[in-house]
């Protein structure tokens, strides 16, 4: 069978996925795009880099004889992107996150659905090995009927944040509001129940001084109280609080299973502990715990970025462009993942009430938000922009843009003279 030919749009986070396509036999990675073209010396240390053509232009990139794109560019800027290629008749991969608006959200859900092209979000957190045991768990009725669950994605950003956001004054890290980036902690729980989101109140943490010495404008973290479609609740939280937590939890009528926390050094979210009851009485749970073991992709997962589910998104989506019954998540199951933390946000501008998540997959309900340009950038917002924090947008002294420019430079630079010492001690 014939390759399938990719295309990769963004070389910073799209390296490993960009590894992970050539660890599958069944795909090739044919082109490359990035404005940042410094970053192609990156890929370059890492991939097989003989067979692709390198691009600085998008306009130009997507004429290129490919099959599908990854898409790992700006967290905000997927949507537009994504339209333009499923218009053009290639499949997307799309990294984090599905949109920035309604309006984006309208129509990148139109365009998956005339276009009949395969779309799938790589949240790859709902592959790792603890939640995607709890996935195959509570698909296996081992908890019974879903109750609750806790999850949360805990990561400070700050102490590099000249190099997620390359030194960019106005990076969408640094004006997005604090419920944003919510998919990392949703999503897993939201994959394994399939249970779709109804309604959902936001808060928000404080706005703290070692985000203004970064240039971040949000409070400091975010949280999410979402309703369940069959009145189940999550709690989710995230956000730049100390240290690094990817942590889930779910109850059931049968049970409870949780993955480790990574503060018990005993291998966070590659561990789960289970204690299920048939009887729901809780007297007999026999709690267990172990790490699982992917019989058929241990190895290449050993390999993968993020706890090896690099590797998984990617086959997953080229087993989905194969006619295979891979698992992937579509268009309406990304947006069921992200729009509770857009309207968590909508919740704390109005005081913390409850806001309706809307189903993606009414044509109705599309309607309303057709012309919703709401979101933290004039530019896209026009007239509907909001403030990154609710109390308003920090204002931020020059000099702490101008010291993240420079650190950011200075970054580059010594990165970039790593990478020409080791190619010429390979080239001896």
């Amino acid at each position: 069978m014939k390759k399938i030919r990719i295309g990769l749009f963004g070389a910073g986070r799209g390296i490993s996925l960009a590894q992970q396509c050539q660890a599958d036999g069944n795909a090739e990675l044919v082109a490359v795009c990035d404005k940042f073209t410094a970053t192609f010396e990156d890929l370059k240390a890492k991939v097989d880099t003989s067979n692709i053509t390198f691009y600085s232009s998008f306009d130009e990139f997507i004429k290129h004889d490919m099959d599908a794109v990854l898409l790992a560019n700006y967290a905000t800027e997927h949507a537009p992107y994504a339209v333009r290629c499923l218009d053009a008749g290639l499949h997307v991969m799309s990294e984090l996150l599905p949109c920035q608006t309604m309006k984006q959200a309208v129509e990148l859900v139109e365009a998956v659905e005339r276009s009949g092209k395969i779309y799938a979000y790589a949240e790859n957190c709902c592959f790792m090995k603890g939640p995607s045991e709890m996935t195959k768990l509570f698909r296996e009725g081992k908890i019974g009927e879903f109750e609750y669950a806790d999850c949360e994605y805990i990561h400070d950003l700050t102490p590099d944040a000249h190099i997620h956001t390359y030194g960019e004054a106005n990076h969408w890290r640094n004006t997005m509001y604090c419920t944003f980036y919510c998919t990392h902690s949703l999503g897993p729980i939201i994959h394994a129940t399939g249970l779709r989101p109804v309604s959902v109140t936001g808060f928000e943490m404080p706005y703290r001084p070692k985000m203004a010495a970064t240039a971040m404008r949000s409070g400091l973290a975010g949280v999410e109280m979402v309703t369940l479609e069959n009145g189940a609740l999550i709690k989710s939280v995230h956000g730049n609080l100390p240290h690094y937590s990817l942590w889930y939890a779910m109850y059931g009528s049968k049970g409870t299973m949780e993955t480790a926390r990574k503060i018990s050094q005993n291998n966070d979210v590659d561990r789960i502990f289970t204690a299920f009851d048939e009887a729901e009485s809780m007297e007999n749970d026999n709690p267990e715990n172990y790490i699982p073991v992917n019989s058929e992709f241990e190895e290449q997962m050993k390999k993968a970025g993020h706890s090896g589910a690099d590797f998984i998104t990617v086959h997953n989506f080229i087993d989905r462009l194969r006619g295979l019954d891979a698992d992937i998540i579509d268009v309406y199951e990304a947006m069921d993942m992200y729009l509770p933390g857009m309207f968590a946000y909508r919740s704390i501008l109005n005081g913390n009430i409850p806001m309706e998540v809307p189903n993606m997959r009414d044509p109705e309900v599309r309607e309303k938000f057709r012309n919703d340009t709401t979101c933290v950038d004039p530019e896209v917002a026009g007239d509907m922009v909001i403030p990154s924090y609710s109390k308003g947008n920090p204002d931020i002294p020059e000099e702490f843009h101008a010291r993240m420019k420079e650190k950011y430079r200075l970054f580059r630079e010594e990165k970039t003279r790593k990478l020409r010492e080791a190619e010429a001690e390979k080239n001896k």
